[in-house]
């Protein structure tokens, strides 16, 4: 451990690994964002701890097998000659939850669906059904992340210390995101449409096609930058009105 403190190569794989699993971790915070946008205070912040806390324990837990989710690699399964690993699977299936999931919320949207007043589900029902979708999110993201994190460091404690870090940031920033999407509805429908990308890209490494996250991380940047000014166009209006 001493070892690791003073070693220069320790710490720029700390660094990179931390940016990278920070990257990895904004689908997390915007899916979380969306879900607590529909649950009234206190119950949205509370979800969003509880997400946020089950985030960090599954990956702690994954890096602590790290036999065990290598092997989730392995083929277990051919279809016309396509072999697909556990993680593959897994893979598929979040992200067809995703795709699912940000088009149910669409359609809510458009048509008019919400419940309750305001848009929110009020009830311990709501609140219950929030923190199981994003468990079943987290799980999906966590296993991606933690097996990014298993190709870029050797050390199991430079990979519990970017994880650490880079959810604690996530934790910062999950609040005022998880407000603006609330106050801001064109800015949900757009944070929904990229959960539909995300879930495509998802998919999409699922059956070995791998759509390079630079051009979908490009897209959101660029997309959330037209809406931020979109933001100020609309507060400018009504403070000039």
């Amino acid at each position: 451990m001493i070892e690791l403190l003073v070693s220069p190569e320790a710490w720029a794989a700390l660094l990179t690994l931390t940016a990278l699993e920070i990257v990895l971790g904004i689908d997390n915070v915007i899916f979380i964002s969306v879900i607590v946008s529909r649950i009234p205070e206190p119950n949205a912040t509370r979800a969003r701890r509880i997400g946020l806390a089950l985030a960090l324990v599954f990956r702690v837990v994954l890096l602590s097998i790290l036999v065990w989710l290598i092997g989730l690699t392995e083929a277990v399964l051919t279809v016309n000659g396509q072999a697909f690993s556990w993680r593959d699977i897994i893979l598929i299936g979040g992200g067809l939850f995703l795709i699912g999931k940000a088009t149910h919320e669409i359609h809510g949207e458009v048509e008019g669906l919400a419940a309750g007043a305001n848009g929110k589900d009020h009830g311990s029902s709501a609140f219950l059904l929030a923190i199981a979708q994003i468990t079943v999110i987290d799980m999906v993201f966590s296993l991606d992340s933690i097996i990014t994190a298993i190709g870029m460091a050797q050390e199991l404690a430079i990979m519990i210390a970017a994880v650490v870090i880079a959810c604690f940031i996530m934790y910062a920033s999950s609040g005022p995101v998880a407000r603006f999407v609330a106050a801001h509805p064109t800015t949900k429908m757009l944070a929904l449409a990229f959960l539909v990308l995300i879930g495509v890209a998802l998919v999409a490494d699922g059956f070995k096609f791998h759509i390079p996250r630079g051009y979908i991380y490009f897209a959101i940047a660029f997309s959330a930058a037209v809406e931020f000014f979109n933001v100020l166009a609309r507060q400018n209006r009504k403070a000039g009105g």
